[in-house]
């Protein structure tokens, strides 16, 4: 009777939960639909409709391609099969398992490692993780190439959605400029007492304040995730330096500017402001800097990173200044 009722509450915790998950969704919607209400019936800026039309259609789309694409997870050849599960949980020595471990991962293509030099596993998926993927404790699976888990998306962030993140955040910016300007020759009207009706007053200085206000908070996260593009990165590498067979190396996956551009955006650059698919590969494994340093040994010049971090300890939710991360 008792499990039962704890059944229950813990069940129904879990609803409230997933419900409220989806509260800073709500917020920036209601913040969108007020914005184009106040911008289009209100205002009525007829000169400057089809430009903004044309970035609202673009800034909803890649907000809904953010928020309903599903996180990728690792196929099942990284999954441990029945019989090996069952040997590796009933192993009692942990020198033994990580041996296990070793010998299963020369079949797969992964080549990163926990700090202390051991095969990344998560014990909770039950599988080996392929490189740059990650166990996410809000979405409680593994996810491929993940960089954050965002709540204002309430979305994993990662290989198969961080393009249209990134355009998310592109088109967010150009949102709240375009608005910003447009609405700024209105706003000295109104300071000059030249704007009739209390309504009109009320949507120029709201309109101009959160434009700026979402600008600045949106420029600076954009301009983040630009550099970690430039970079080859995600959030959780820039802050856990990944860890190779031959030690941490911070720019392991850094193949220059022009190529870690088009790991994100793909070769076609008639696709990189649409929001459509064009990451290349599959998200299981990545093209690393070792690799292309015999075709370019200038790679090959700059100092190693010194860092050492574990891979395999668990973050619980939490934020850091300009994302949520969740990962083990």
């Amino acid at each position: 009777m008792r499990r039962g009722w704890k059944m229950a509450l813990s069940g129904g915790l879990r609803c409230c939960r997933r419900v409220l998950s989806w509260v800073p969704v709500l917020v920036i919607v209601l913040v969108v639909l007020w914005s184009y209400y106040a911008y289009v019936f209100e205002l009525c800026l007829v000169i400057y409709l089809i430009f903004y039309h044309a970035i609202f259609v673009f800034f909803t789309w890649t907000y809904w391609k953010s928020i309903f694409t599903l996180p990728q997870q690792p196929n099942q050849k990284f999954h441990l099969s029945y019989t090996d599960k069952e040997r590796y949980e009933n192993e009692e020595r942990p020198e033994v398992q990580k041996q296990m471990l070793v010998d299963m991962a020369k079949k797969l293509p992964v080549y990163t490692r926990t700090g202390s030099g051991a095969v990344r596993f998560c014990d909770r998926c039950h599988l080996i993780k392929p490189d740059r993927c990650h166990h996410c404790s809000v979405c409680a699976m593994c996810v491929l190439k993940m960089d954050h888990h965002c709540p204002w998306v309430n979305n994993c962030i990662g290989f198969s959605n961080y393009k249209f993140f990134l355009q998310f955040l592109a088109y967010s910016v150009l949102y709240c400029l375009y608005i910003a300007t447009t609405v700024f020759s209105y706003f000295i009207k109104y300071w000059r007492g030249e704007l009739p009706g209390v309504r009109s007053k009320f949507h120029v200085l709201f309109l101009l304040f959160v434009a700026c206000m979402f600008f600045v908070s949106l420029v600076i996260l954009f301009g983040y995730h630009c550099w970690l593009v430039s970079r080859n990165k995600t959030t959780l590498e820039a802050f856990c330096t990944p860890v190779f067979m031959s030690g941490p190396e911070k720019n392991g996956f850094n193949l220059g500017f022009v190529k870690n551009i088009q790991q994100v955006f793909g070769d076609n650059k008639k696709f990189w402001l649409i929001p459509i698919g064009s990451s290349p590969g599959d998200g299981h494994s990545f093209p690393m800097r070792s690799m292309n340093e015999s075709q370019n040994p200038l790679l090959a010049n700059e100092e190693p990173w010194e860092e050492n971090e574990d891979d395999s300890r668990d973050y619980p939710e939490g934020s850091s200044s300009l994302a949520v991360e969740t990962e083990t």
